[in-house]
This record gives C-alpha cells, structure tokens and sequence, in this order.
C-alpha cells in the first residue's frame, strides 16, 4: 500500500486547468523529484499501520485452497517477523516438533510453551500461540477491554479444544470468507467437526458494557457488524446470512460454476466473466418465487433447527422470489453445502487483542507461531535487555480512536491508489475526509508534544508514537496537502507544510519531501497568494518570496531529520535561487564536493542462450527470435554463457562478473548483501543499544525500530558517533572486533552474512574512503527498509589500487528502476565509482 519518474515535471504544471490524470503505475520508491514528491505519493516511508491483515498462510494440505483475494496489495514482512531470525515455519516443521516432543501428560499451555510438548488432538502450537498473545494482553492491559469483551475471552476459553482449534485455524486463514465445512479437513486435531461447528455457531448472551466515548474523525459509523451486541456467536452460518446472489456465487470453484453457467445459458471466459454474466441475467429474469422452500424437502427438515445435517436445499429470506436470485441461491447452497464463517464482531475483537500483543497492525501465522518456533530453535542472538511497555493504549478511548483511524486511513488509500485513475470526486471525498481529520490532528498534536516533555527522555517514546491515533492522522493530513496542490489552493497547503514541519514527533521520513514542496510554492506561487505589504511592484514580491524559499531549502539542509537523499535536490534549488537573486558570487554557496556523477556505461559482449519454448494451447510455439530483444518479455532472466567458466550457463550478472574478474577486479554477485553485512558489523552495538519498547522478545535479530523512521533519530548520538569513528578511519577495528566476539557462536543479526570470508571484508572496508563508507551507512541508518533494494548487483573491489566499484547489470530488455537511480545517486554523491554494464549478445544460442 506503491518507481516514479526522477525527471522534475515544469513548475507551472500547477498553472493548468484541472484534469483527471492518466493511469499510472503503482508508487513503490521515492523519487528525489520535488516536485512528485507529494503529487505522486511515495509510499516507500509507507509503515503506517494498515486495517488488520493476513497474508501468505502455512500450507496446509488439510485445508480447503482458497483463491487468492484480488485486489489487495500484498504487504512486506511485518515489524516482527523482520526482527525474528528466518526459522523454519511451514507445517511439516511443525508438525515434526510437534510429534518428537509429544507427552502423554496434561500440560497447561505455558507449561506446553516451555516444555515444549504437544499431542496431537489433545494441544497444538497455534492454540497455544493465540492464548499466549491473550493472555499476555490481559495480564498487561486488560483495561483496554470492558465487561462484554471480557465475557466473549471467557467464552472462547470455555470451549472445547476442537472448538478453539477450529476457531483458530478459521482466524488464521481468509476470515471474511465463507468455508464450505465439508472441506475443513482437519481430521488429525478436530475428531468431531460437526460438533466443533456447532459449538462456535452457538449464541451467547453478553452483559451491559460501559459506554465509551467514540471520537473517530472521517468515520461518522463504525463499519457494520463489527460492534458487540446483547448476543454474540463465534461464527455464522450461511443459512442464515447468505441473502444475495453475488455472496453465494463468489463460493463456487470454477467447474461448479460451468455447470450453473450452462444451465442459466450464459457464457464467459474465465471466472470473473462467468460470475458477472450469471448476476446479470439473474437481475433481467423473473423467477417462480421459490424464497420459502427451505434446504430440504421434508416437513421433518423444515422444522429442524440443525443446518448441518441438511445437504440439499437453504431457506431464503423474504423478498427473493421477484427474480431468478432466490432459484440460483438454492442451486449454489445445495452444491456446496453448509458454510461457515466467524462473526465479524468477535473477530474484531481478537483482532485487536493482536494489534496490542504484536504492537502491529499487520500479523500472518508466521507471526503467531514465530516466537514460539524462535524459542524452541538452538540459534544464538544478541546480548540485550528486553523491554515490554504496557502503556502503549493510555485508555481504551485511544485504541478505538486508532482502530477508527487506520480504517479511515485505508479509505483515502483505496480512493488515492488501489482504485485506478483518482477522478475529481475521489479527490473531493479524500479532501472531506482531510478537513474532518485536521482539527482532531491539531488538538492530538498538543497533547502528544506535552506527553513527550513529561513523561518521555532521549526518544524513547519514538517507537510508541506510531501507535498514537496522530501518527495516522498526520499521513492523512499529508496526503491532504497534495490534494489543496491539485485544487489549486496553495496558500492553504503552504500553511499545512508549515505546520507539519513545526512537529517532530511523526513521519520524520518524509520532512525533506516537505521541505522541497514548501520552497517550490514559495518561489512560484506565494507572491501572488500573500504579497508583503514592504514590496512595491511584482518583481519585488517574487524577489522577497525566493528569498523565504532560499531560506527553506537552508532549513532542510540544517535538519538533521530531514533525509540524505534530499539534500540533492535542496542544493539545487539553493544554487538556482542564489542565481536568480544575483547573490554575489564569493556568498553564494559550493557543493561541487557533492555534485553527482553519471554512471559510466560499459558494454560487455558475450552469448546468450534462449531456451525453445513448449507448444502453448493454440499449438503455436512462441520461442524467442534470435538477436531482436522487444521479442523478449522485459525485466525476464536471460541465460549466458560464462567464458571462464568453461562456456557453462550463467545469468548475466555472473557473466559480466566474470568481465570483471579478467579485468583485475574482485567482486560478488550479492545485490546489498555486502553493503547490509558491513551495516551489520558496524553498528552491531548501536543496534542493540537499549531503547525502551523495541525489543518485545529475547529472540529478535534487530530492534522492531530499525524498519521505521524511528530508528535513527532514537539514536542519533550514537549513530553519529559511529559515522564519525567510521570516516576517521576505523572501521577495520570495528569490524574484527565484532568478528572475533560472534563468528564463533554465528549469532543471528540482521543483515549480517557469516558466508563472507573476513578477509574479503577487511580489504572492501580498506579500499573504502572513510567518507565514502560512512555516507551509505548513514543512508541505511535512515532508511534501512526502503534502501535495501536497489543496490546494484556487482560489488567489484581492487585491493592494489585501493579501489572500489558497483556496477548495475542490465540486459537488453531491463531498465533502471527509480530505487536503482536512486542508489546510483548515492553512491556517486558520496565519491563511489558507479558502473551501467549494458551486457549485448555477440551469439544467440537457441536451445
């Protein structure tokens, strides 16, 4: 939730009528553009938190293969499967400790955990992982809960084992969908399961809460079904809740779908097609009226009140029988049978038990069995005091305000980005929603600045802000300013970008974004918004507002948060605007210290090998015409030839390594790895420095800081420090020194590769000026999650010229990505040779 252009767009395009912008690709990387900058929003800095979601599954043979969403952006690891080590996690690990631990004695779950113990059909590691993320929560912020909360915890412990497994599994997989029973095949844990479906669709009755006030600005009602009533069940039963054609159909596989598609005489080429097509005709046709006949056709069945044990026909709700819905319905619910699916209210609620276990919006079943499987693993991790805030929600008012605030949140990304071309009335609801939001931000934004004078020493607190309800609003406030941008209202967004630049306490990352944006309105368009009653004519107007800008580019420079890879484009504004002003020449400012070389291109020639492809399902064969690359899919891997490898198959990358070999050169094909395994070693202490909250478990490879914009500011004397230590020359020192202490125990740090020979690394940090070394570590300090891409692939070192090189390789139908020039930029600002390797076929081999 995401490469943009680096070219800077003409100023005046701002000047224009308003028009709907054309489709364009999906933000992934900032651009050092000022000017799309805010217009095309980065979401690279983009760790704000996100409605509750679930991604990639453990495999589950045993369970039903769902489809996958459509739709839904697919997000990165989450703040705590980043900082735990890469454990083995799929189901046959697990059942495989599972089995060799197993124990013919009762164990409670905590006894499980440390024991490490489970029986098959009598405990399971998940069960076991959901009560520890409740029962810690309870334990540390139970009051974040009121009474019907609490009663719906009691009533999950109170049911059965298989009731709580099944419960668990249906929460870890698509949970606003329907499963067909039939297919939850988890024989080996629930031996009953139309029992286990029973208990959860049973009602419970719940006491009287107490009312909690709600303030949710741009949400005027919470989302339908997500609030506890009187009465609550666990799960629903398609009998009662499937009224519409469009829910029941999105239950058929594809074949079944056929089959009703023949029969309704419709027609389409995939699912997609098919669905809509079905839905269509439905509407246009009157049907025979069936919505009283019930799933079965005995007067025996019609009085059941047991579902389950019905497999023809569902009873419909009233009002069905005007058109062919009610007859597709009773068609589609008597192929698939009984579904379930959990109450969305429970469900939320255990989401947000989550949400204050993981201090993550975001969590997969890796997530819930991680640290137990990180804990059962014999892997050494760093030395460090752990350190578990139970403040993190002041009340239970603040966590509901959060909640409300990511869901609104996600409505102006699904406006601004997940919804094709932004039309003019998206843009108009984004900006409703941006002018509820902001008064509400203002008032957080006091109480937030008071918090951290009082309670808050050395940016501690850094982390915790995230979680504040003002972390979410301050992202929506920033889109908001991109919005008055398209409207035209400059003088309204150049208020706003002053007052997100007088805060430092959210979205440190994306200040040097606002400083670029605030200095362009103040050179083009300020004196004519806001003229100065001490300039006469419009010359001077324009000439005391380039002067404010001048001022503005300076301030971002002096920011010490403002990041790196914006001084760049500030000090090119700052050289324009010292022209235009006719600043004399000795007070103008010089940064030809760091003015950026152009990568120098290279063309290496060697054979590439085109595989012949098989028949496709026409019978036509689609392989690759020889020498002609737009024949080729662009950003495919190609397969060479490596000369010195006796002519064997290679990829590029190893065949252009192989060009710099014979050339004298040392090198890896690593794409990062070695600029992530020096960070490692450099800053093995400065990551593991003690900041309260960022490291929840003794099990973590790095702080749950380092991904966000937190990390550096929490610790800028230290990284500072080190920087310095660095440039002067002694990261040799420091490196042995870490080598020494940890190969021996391969103690599992972020980043770090122990594959590397430390004579390699001793040479690559020899061959670095200090400087050098120093600026791209300051870059990962900064942005250690948005950096770690990009990174050319050849890392190339010369021990006896004191030299060292990158070189980015591109075949003929790859192109640099923005995050690629972005590096590329870096690394040339910072004095670091930068090579293009464009690698040509001199022979195309069709095999």
């Amino acid at each position: 939730m995401l490469g943009q252009r680096i070219a800077h767009p003409p100023s005046t395009k701002f000047d224009e009528d308003f028009e709907i912008p054309a489709a364009k690709r999906l933000k992934r990387f900032d651009s050092t553009d000022s000017l799309s900058l805010l217009h095309q929003e980065d979401e690279s800095y983009d760790d704000s938190p996100r409605p509750y979601t679930r991604r990639t599954e453990i495999a589950d043979s045993e369970a039903e293969s769902d489809d996958d969403e459509e739709g839904i952006p697919r997000a990165s690891q989450t703040a705590l499967e980043s900082a735990l080590p890469p454990v083995k996690t799929d189901k046959e690990a697990i059942a495989e400790y599972e089995a060799t631990r197993a124990a013919e004695i009762d164990l409670d779950f905590k006894d499980r955990l440390g024991q490490r113990k489970w029986i098959q059909g009598k405990s399971s590691i998940y069960v076991d992982a959901f009560f520890l993320a409740l029962e810690t929560v309870l334990d540390e912020e139970s009051h974040l809960f009121d009474e019907a909360e609490l009663a719906v915890f009691q009533k999950w412990r109170d049911l059965s084992y298989e009731g709580q497994y099944l419960y668990v599994r249906l929460f870890l997989r698509k949970t606003a969908a329907w499963h067909r029973i039939n297919r939850l095949k988890y024989y080996g844990d629930v031996a009953d399961l139309n029992a286990a479906v029973e208990e959860l669709l049973q009602v419970h009755c719940l006491p009287a809460a107490t009312a909690t006030e709600r303030i949710a600005p741009g949400e005027a009602e919470p989302p339908k079904d997500t609030v506890l009533e009187d009465t609550f069940a666990f799960a629903d039963s398609s009998t009662d809740h499937i009224d519409s054609l469009e829910e029941a159909s999105s239950l058929l596989l594809l074949e079944e779908l056929k089959t009703l598609a023949k029969e309704a005489k419709v027609q389409g080429r995939n699912k997609q097609e098919l669905l809509r097509a079905l839905r269509k005709t439905s509407q246009k046709q009157g049907g025979l009226g069936w919505s009283g006949l019930k799933r079965c056709d005995t007067e025996e069945s019609m009085k059941s009140e047991q579902p389950l044990d019905c497999d023809e026909e569902t009873s419909l709700p009233d009002g069905l029988g005007t058109n062919r819905d009610s007859h597709f319905i009773r068609k589609i619910l008597a192929t698939t049978g009984p579904c379930i699916r959990l109450s969305s209210a429970a469900l939320k609620l255990f989401e947000r038990v989550h949400l204050v276990f993981y201090r993550s919006t975001e969590w997969t079943e890796k997530s819930l069995t991680t640290i137990i499987l990180a804990r059962i693993s014999r892997r050494n991790f760093p030395e460090y005091m752990v350190s578990r805030s139970n403040n993190i929600f002041p009340s239970r008012s603040t966590l509901l305000e959060f909640e409300a605030s990511i869901r609104t949140q996600f409505a102006v990304d699904t406006v601004l980005e997940f919804s094709g071309t932004v039309t003019k009335g998206g843009l108009q609801k984004v900006k409703a929603i941006f002018e509820e939001v902001y008064p509400r931000w203002l008032t957080i934004l006091i109480s937030e600045q008071q918090k951290e004078d009082r309670v808050y020493e050395s940016g501690e607190g850094a982390y915790l802000r995230r979680f504040s309800p003002a972390w979410v609003y301050t992202r929506i406030v920033h889109k908001g300013t991109s919005i008055l941008g398209r409207f035209k209202e400059h003088k309204r967004e150049h208020q706003i970008l002053c007052e997100l630049l007088n805060q430092h306490l959210f979205h440190a990352a994306r200040r040097g974004a606002w400083y670029q944006r605030k200095a362009l309105l103040e050179e083009h368009y300020m004196w004519a918004l806001s003229p100065s009653d001490d300039c006469r004519n419009e010359e001077a107007q324009k000439k005391h507002w380039k002067r404010i800008a001048l001022g503005t580019c300076q301030d971002g420079l002096q920011d010490r948060e403002c990041h790196l890879i914006y001084h760049h484009d500030l000090q090119k504004r700052i050289s324009k605007l010292e022209r235009q002003l006719n600043v004399p020449k000795r007070l103008q400012h010089d940064f030809g210290h760091v003015r950026l070389a152009k990568p120098i291109e290279r063309f290496v020639e060697g054979t590439r090998v085109e595989k012949e492809r098989t028949p496709s399902r026409n019978g036509r064969r689609s392989s690759t015409s020889g020498s002609d690359p737009s024949n080729t899919r662009r950003g495919a891997k190609t397969i060479w030839l490596d000369p010195l490898e006796d002519n064997g198959e290679c990829s590029v990358e190893a065949m252009c390594l192989s060009f710099y070999r014979s050339e004298g050169w040392k090198g890896y094909h690593s794409e990062g790895g070695i600029i992530r395994t020096l960070f490692g070693y450099l800053f093995y202490d400065v990551l593991f420095t003690y900041i309260p909250n960022v490291f929840q478990t003794a099990f973590q490879t790095c702080p749950l800081d380092l991904h966000t914009d937190a990390f550096y500011p929490s610790r800028f004397s230290e990284i500072n420090a080190r920087l310095n230590a660095i440039s002067n020359g002694e990261g040799v020192d420091i490196l042995k020194r870490v080598y020494e202490k940890e190969k021996e125990r391969q103690t599992c740090v972020v980043g770090i590769d122990w594959g590397f020979e430390i004579e390699d690394l001793v040479e690559i940090v020899k061959c670095f000026e200090g400087e050098a070394l120093s600026t791209i570590c300051k870059v990962m300090a900064q942005e250690y999650q948005q950096r770690g891409g990009g990174i050319p692939d050849l890392f190339l070192w010369d021990r006896g010229r004191g030299k060292v090189m990158f070189a980015e390789v591109k075949s003929e139908n790859d192109r640099l990505s923005d995050t690629q020039r972005l590096w590329i930029d870096v690394l040339s600002g910072a004095g670091v040779k930068v090579e293009l390797c464009n690698a040509v076929a001199r022979e195309v081999i069709v095999k």
